[in-house]
């Protein structure tokens, strides 16, 4: 099956026909679907599939007992009216370049595998890469039976729900022991190959990013009677802490973003008197990150004082720099490269958006391969990667992959 068939099949997954984005959240019939499709991908070619402990999908060529192998695939999950390409565009392409190394009749002297990372993106429990998370022990049985959705949820009561037995959760390293290489192929959440010309580049690394949740407490009261000098309105600090996050970040050269917001009691005549904003940033560098994130609390905690309300700040999920392995990208580049040595045609560059791939650096040789996208926009129905860069992605992940599995 063509990379442009297998795409056509899974595009209308979870679409939502009133945005056009993607709504396939972890353990849904959306996200059943999506695995049902990547169950039938690797029947299809006769490959060896199972689903790990962790709700992961595996699909192996050779036996992945032999250990050594070399794993390539993303995710096929999405934030909330996502586009099409963040993550299945790594998965599809998996398949696409096992295809295509077949046609060359490629002699493979190591295993490969092809993965579908269970909820990458966190949207509905709220921390992402679980799957991978729990896979390496960075999340633990514990914390990961304490996740809940907006309705109430459990993690473990979604995955009993959806045909996965939640008891067998937890670290997995006799499968981390099986992959000698992973390979991460990604459409790219920025404009850098746009602006290079190029239709493929290399990860260095990952910056350090995080999510903090800001709850603002005020005091809830009626919107027409209450004088303005007697509220403590928590929307008031929560709005001033909106555009602190904004010039701290310019100033440190970072991002800082408040993307997600509840409110309490939540009616139109109302005066709040609980404002939660989730802050998301990350820097090139740690010390950025903490000037960032430490001179939004700071102007958080000044307004709140002025307002008359109270203020909590926690830190729900943390990733520190993921430098990607030096001796696996130097050798994609001299791969991709043709052999060229020093001349480095594959342009090298870092990403602020978080992976499965930085998640699995610290316990197996991890890198990624990402494909142009002329508009620089992700997480949006505008994603967007062209037909000619997605297949040559396909053929640079072929290229790749049997260079590494070959040796």
């Amino acid at each position: 099956m063509s990379f442009h068939s297998m795409w056509a099949e899974l595009l209308p997954v979870g679409r939502s026909s009133a945005s056009g984005g993607y709504r396939r959240y972890a353990w849904t019939p959306a996200d059943t679907d999506c695995r049902t499709w990547f169950r039938e991908q690797a029947e299809a070619r006769g490959l060896t599939y199972e689903t790990d402990r962790n709700g992961n999908q595996w699909a192996w060529l050779g036996d992945p007992a032999a250990g050594d192998a070399v794993v390539t695939g993303s995710h096929l999950d999405s934030v909330p009216d996502g586009g099409a390409f963040d993550g299945p565009l790594g998965v599809v392409s998996a398949f696409a370049a096992l295809d295509e190394l077949r046609g060359r009749g490629a002699r493979l002297t190591r295993p490969l595998g092809i993965v579908n990372f269970g909820d990458e993106e966190g949207a509905r429990f709220g921390l992402a890469c679980v799957g991978s998370r729990l896979t390496t022990g960075a999340l633990t049985v514990e914390q990961a039976h304490r996740l809940t959705d907006g309705d109430g949820i459990t993690l473990p009561q979604a995955m009993e729900a959806a045909g996965h037995d939640p008891e067998t959760i937890g670290p997995d390293p006799e499968r981390l022991a099986r992959i000698g290489a992973f390979v991460e192929l990604h459409v790219e959440q920025g404009r850098a190959l746009d602006l290079s010309g190029d239709r493929i580049g290399i990860a260095s690394a990952i910056w350090p990013h995080g999510r903090w949740r800001f709850d603002f407490r005020g005091e809830a009261n009626h919107a027409g009677t209450t004088r303005l000098a007697d509220r403590r309105d928590p929307m008031l600090s929560y709005a001033e802490t909106v555009l602190a996050a904004r010039r701290e970040a310019e100033l440190a050269g970072a991002v800082a973003t408040f993307g997600k917001i509840a409110v309490e009691p939540n009616g139109v005549n109302a005066i709040p008197s609980l404002v939660r904003g989730w802050l998301d940033s990350r820097a090139a560098d740690q010390e950025s990150l903490d000037t960032v994130v430490g001179g939004v609390e700071k102007a958080a905690r000044e307004y709140a004082a002025a307002h008359g309300a109270d203020l909590d700040v926690v830190r729900e999920s943390f990733t520190p720099v993921v430098e990607f392995d030096h001796a696996l990208r130097d050798e994609l580049a001299r791969i991709l490269g043709g052999d060229t040595g020093t001349d480095l045609r594959v342009p090298v560059l870092g990403t602020g958006a978080g992976h499965d791939a930085g998640i699995l650096s610290g316990r197996v040789p991890t890198a990624m391969l990402f494909v142009r996208n002329p508009t620089g926009v992700s997480h949006s129905p505008a994603e967007y990667a062209a037909e000619d860069d997605c297949v040559a992605g396909v053929s640079a992940l072929a290229d790749v992959l049997e260079g590494l599995a070959r040796t």
